[in-house]
């Protein structure tokens, strides 16, 4: 058990030696600042923050990504092989889902103020039905997390066409 008087900045975070830790900066990160104010996308767009684009994240076990869908776009299906994805919708509705080890379709329609687990590896995807913007944020729990495209999904999944009229159809 860790108790906050025990935390060790320079043991329990991976720190480059030229960092130090009395140093704020190496533990902000500004790159979302350009949604603030900015026009809605005109298609799904994602922006992440990953080890790669936040240093300060090694060895923290987590990132994030926002996630802008204008009406009747898609998140297509994917998955992250290592890492569940929590998906909190701060505007909008979507409607998501994911399909499990026994090839059951697990959907649910999210409206804002919702949180939404996609567990470890499976497929999923998110699709705004709506006619407003849809706007979430997406919690991993790894530093790294990976995305793999699963277009078409694969023989022993259902297609994405029988997904999204699954979906449309509840």
């Amino acid at each position: 058990v860790i108790h906050g008087s025990e935390i060790d900045l320079k043991l329990d975070s991976v720190i480059p030696p030229n960092i130090t830790t009395d140093d704020a900066n190496f533990f902000t990160h500004t790159a979302f600042r350009v949604l603030i104010g900015a026009d809605p996308p005109t298609a799904f767009k994602f922006m992440k923050v990953s080890e790669a684009e936040f240093p300060a994240l090694n060895g923290q076990g987590v990132s994030y990504a926002v996630l802008q869908f204008p009406s009747g776009s898609l998140n297509p299906s994917h998955r992250h092989p290592h890492s569940a994805e929590l998906l909190f919708l701060l505007i909008g509705s979507l409607k998501v889902g994911f399909v499990d080890a026994n090839d059951v379709l697990h959907t649910q329609t999210l409206q804002a103020g919702d949180l939404f687990i996609f567990p470890v590896g499976v497929v999923h995807y998110q699709y705004n039905y709506g006619r407003d913007l849809a706007f979430a944020i997406s919690a991993f729990g790894s530093a790294n997390v990976r995305t793999i495209p699963t277009p078409g999904l694969s023989k022993r999944l259902p297609s994405l066409a029988r997904l999204m009229h699954q979906m449309l159809r509840r």
